[in-house]
Order: structure tokens, then sequence, then C-alpha cells
């Protein structure tokens, strides 16, 4: 995802010295600076109370994948943050991207922000879009825990993904996950 230049970011611009014709551009991606700013706002609080409780947490997701015996699976539990989603890095999200996958509808909705907020900062490398437009019969499982103001946050996600000029492959499912998934309540 492109990275859209802050008021800070123009105001630094301004600081060193920069050409006019770059500080006019960056000016003009503010617009859409704040928009991305607003989306990560509501990500963050409409999951900001969200608990791992006893939810698949990031490693042990990971173990399921592995095929790792109970014991190794407990282990690997031990490692992962229960209480604050804030708190998991960017490298753990990157290290552990399979756990998608393997997550129950708790872990879903602990994990989900992070990875959408990583994903809106470009710094998870990693399809996020796949799993949020593939729709099967898992789907309605895997965020059955999501409130309005959830599905909300993820459908703002989808949204600015569509004036994104490098998701324009994934237009088609976006659009369509939008309207039979993500719709407005």
């Amino acid at each position: 995802m492109k990275k859209y230049p802050s008021p800070d970011d123009i105001q630094a611009m301004r600081n060193k010295g920069y050409d006019l014709v770059t500080i006019v551009e960056a000016e003009e991606l503010l617009p859409r600076w704040q928009e991305l700013d607003q989306v990560k706002q509501k990500i963050s609080s409409a999951f900001a109370e969200v608990t791992l409780q006893e939810g698949i947490g990031l490693y042990e997701a990971q173990a399921i994948d592995d095929y790792v015996s109970q014991a190794e699976r407990l282990a690997y539990r031990t490692k992962d943050e229960k209480l604050n989603w804030q708190k998991i890095s960017v490298d753990d999200l990157n290290r552990c991207n399979s756990s998608l996958s393997f997550f129950d509808a708790q872990g879903m909705l602990f994990h989900l922000p992070a990875f959408l907020l990583a994903s809106l900062n470009d710094e998870y490398r990693f399809d996020l879009i796949f799993k949020l437009t593939r729709l099967d019969p898992h789907t309605d499982r895997k965020f059955s825990l999501f409130n309005a103001e959830q599905r909300s946050a993820v459908r703002s996600y989808l949204l600015f993904l569509l004036d994104e000029p490098d998701e324009v492959y994934h237009y088609p499912d976006i659009l369509d996950a939008l309207e039979q998934y993500w719709q407005e309540e």
C-alpha cells in the first residue's frame, strides 16, 4: 500500500527545504492520509476492549499449522499475547502469517485488528484481503463474534482498499465480499 504523507511529514519536508512541487504533491495526498487515519482510528476504537480469553492465539495457531503435540501447543500458547492486541509486533504478525487460517472466532476477533493496521501501515508482507473476501462455509464461524461496530471497521478497511490502485486485482473480490458478507447492518 502506498504511504501517504501526514501533516507532520509535510511540515518536515518544509523544514528540510524540499522543493515547492514536492510539497504541493504531498499536500494533494493529504485527504487520502486523513481517510486512512480515520479508518485506523475506527479499527482501534472498534476492537479496543477485545481480549483473547480462551481463543486460539497467534503462536498457538502456528502450533496447529505445524501439527505439533498437545504439550508443544501449550508451550506455544505461553508466548501468545492475551490481553492487548496492540502489543503484538508486526514482526510476529509476519512470522505467524498462516495463523489467520487457524484462529477460532475469538482468536480472529482478537488478532484481526492488528493485521488490519499492519496492512494499512504497509508493514504486513502477506495477502490479508484473501482472508476477508474468500467466502466459504467457515466464513460465518470465523467472524461470528464481530459486533456491528467491528464489522463496520472491516468494511471501512475494504472500502479504503477499493481506492488503492495497487489493489485493482482484488477489486472484484472486495466488491463481492462487501455485497455478500460485509454489508452495512
